[in-house]
């Protein structure tokens, strides 16, 4: 082989090297969902490549198809943990099932960041979520105003073990109980993450409490299934309904009026600021221990301001891989 080939070898080996190195120098954050198949998610998503494209980090988004699926985020979390990632950021779909996994990781020296859904456990490094608690207030409150401070009203829940959820729904009881004595909560049924289930909850309700005045739901799913019960029972409008966070059919459903209001969040943000704290950790700083977000109420008088409309119509495919 000549000098010059040889060189260039040396040369081309060298360049290889130092693109491999290159590219292990930039960090590895894994983006753990409750599950993938809501818009809420993807929104989610959108703000953590936002922000992973921002701070030059490597974003690895894996999550279980359903929130219910709680051993698959376990494995999930897990698989995560064997590869080194340099950060986890975590939705925890249970409050207690995830305690050991984060516990692990944590062991193992990789910060974790909980977000949207908190745990039975502090042993975390910053906790990012919507002010769930007074969102649900916020809900009771709208809900009431709807019917007049008295009556009868239900609630569609989550699905049990979700503290983001059981936050609003306890937040909920609690505005009713202290600021609406003449209210009465009759029934709450769990949606468990699902449209279809939802609605059979919502059915239920409305079978079993004809003279029903409102019902509050705590999730996207629940508020989509609860308005098809309500539309397929010619009840919409006379039955209230205050949802909480948004889609396309939901969004239609208020301009409608089958849901009075609808209490949202912006999960792009949620994304974005829990990988920030990740990035901030990882380049020497002392990310926030804990970060709530406030809610918004959305209803037929503010849907059209031009906050509310970037809020609702957000472009969040964009950001996401093609």
């Amino acid at each position: 082989m000549s000098l010059t080939r040889r060189c260039f070898g040396v040369v081309a080996i060298g360049a290889a090297a130092g693109a491999s190195c290159a590219r292990r120098a930039k960090k590895t954050v894994a983006v753990i969902p409750k599950g993938t198949s809501h818009v809420f998610w993807l929104t989610v998503q959108a703000g953590a490549m936002a922000a992973g494209k921002e701070f030059h980090l490597q974003i690895e988004w894996n999550g279980p198809a359903q929130e219910t699926e709680y051993a698959r985020q376990i494995q999930i979390v897990d698989s995560m943990i064997a590869r080194r990632v340099d950060g986890i950021v975590l939705a925890a779909a249970d409050r207690k099932g995830l305690v050991q996994v984060v516990d692990r990781a944590v062991a193992a020296g990789i910060p974790v960041t909980v977000f949207d859904s908190g745990l039975d456990s502090t042993n975390f490094m910053s906790y990012v979520a919507t002010d769930n608690v007074e969102g649900g207030r916020i809900g009771a409150r709208a809900l009431a105003k709807a019917i007049g401070g008295k009556g009868k009203v239900a609630v569609v829940q989550h699905v049990p073990g979700s503290v983001s959820t059981t936050d609003r729904e306890n937040g909920f009881d609690e505005a009713i109980q202290n600021e609406f004595p003449q209210i009465r909560i009759v029934q709450k049924l769990y949606g468990m993450s699902d449209r279809g289930k939802s609605r059979a909850a919502a059915e239920n309700i409305l079978s079993a409490h004809p003279d029903l005045d409102g019902i509050f739901c705590s999730t996207e799913p629940s508020s989509t299934g609860t308005a098809l019960a309500l539309t397929s029972r010619d009840l919409a409008g006379k039955v209230k309904m205050v949802g909480f966070d948004a889609n396309e059919s939901m969004i239609d459903d208020l301009r409608k009026g089958v849901i009075t209001a609808t209490v949202v969040q912006d999960p792009f943000k949620i994304g974005y600021e829990a990988v920030h704290t990740i990035a901030t950790k990882l380049k020497g700083g002392a990310p926030p221990k804990r970060m709530d977000l406030p809610a918004i109420l959305i209803t037929k008088d503010n849907i059209d301001q031009p906050d509310i409309k970037r809020l609702l119509s957000f472009d969040f495919k964009k950001y996401l891989p093609q």
